[in-house]
């Protein structure tokens, strides 16, 4: 367990701290020194949940995606070469559900959170406001997941990455207030009347505005609705890797 406490420290910079949650008393902080390990087994084998939260200054540059499905971790947090995108910590709390920290470089106030956690199709009732996330290594101690003999999954530490951080794009406010919205291009904008000509001409406008081939491949996930000729999460990666491909060759030669 001290390994993966190790783990967790270097990934929040040594900013985090742990809680107990008891869904009928409540929570209380546990600081996260190896000898209060026993003390948290303990508590959760008694049913309770044993959580984790960067702290202080650090936790506006954390990003907490939750009930992320496996379509959607590989959809938003890997690359097309299956690897993993930089500055995400990926934990499986139940059986092919995930949670996913991701380590922003830059400051996120509250409601770029919220939009962001929109567009990565995190559970829309978990909120990013003083958000905890489950700690790898402990039971989910959820009701729902009790088989008949009384077990409980352990949430599994999948992937960290603490050398890294991810460059989110600012986003800024509509005049009168509420949704924010990008500063950058649509996909709408570079209509071609086919969706492959329209796909690689969003991808060429990008790559000449200095979007990483990552950016680039999330941009058009999330904006083309229309995948009848790329069906199925290997085609779409496959024809997403050509046509980025063959936008930054362009580049690179003009």
């Amino acid at each position: 367990m001290w390994r993966i406490f190790e783990k967790l420290d270097r990934y929040f910079y040594g900013n985090w701290h742990l809680a107990v949650l008891d869904e009928t008393a409540g929570r209380w902080v546990v600081n996260p020194d190896p000898s209060n390990v026993a003390y948290l087994k303990a508590e959760n084998a008694n049913g309770r949940h044993i959580l984790i939260q960067p702290v202080g200054k650090t936790q506006p540059f954390y990003l907490l995606a939750d009930d992320i499905t496996r379509h959607l971790l590989i959809r938003h947090h890997q690359n097309p070469d299956g690897s993993w995108r930089p500055g995400r910590m990926v934990v499986e709390t139940s059986p092919e559900n995930f949670q996913v920290w991701v380590h922003s470089s830059r400051y996120l106030q509250l409601e770029e959170k919220r939009w962001w956690l929109g567009k990565l199709k995190s559970d829309p009732g978990a909120d990013p406001k003083n958000r905890w996330g489950r700690c790898p290594g402990f039971r989910n101690r959820k009701a729902k997941y009790g088989d008949s003999e009384g077990r409980y999954p352990l949430s599994r530490l999948i992937w960290v990455d603490w050398k890294n951080k991810v460059r989110i794009p600012t986003l800024s406010h509509q005049p009168e207030g509420g949704v924010c919205r990008k500063k950058s291009l649509s996909r709408s904008d570079y209509e071609r009347g086919n969706e492959s000509a329209t796909d690689f001409a969003y991808a060429l406008a990008l790559a000449r505005r200095g979007y990483s081939d990552e950016e680039i491949f999330d941009r058009i996930m999330t904006e083309r609705s229309n995948w009848m000729n790329h069906e199925g999460e290997r085609k779409m990666r496959s024809y997403l890797a050509r046509t980025i491909g063959r936008a930054g060759k362009v580049v690179e030669n003009s």
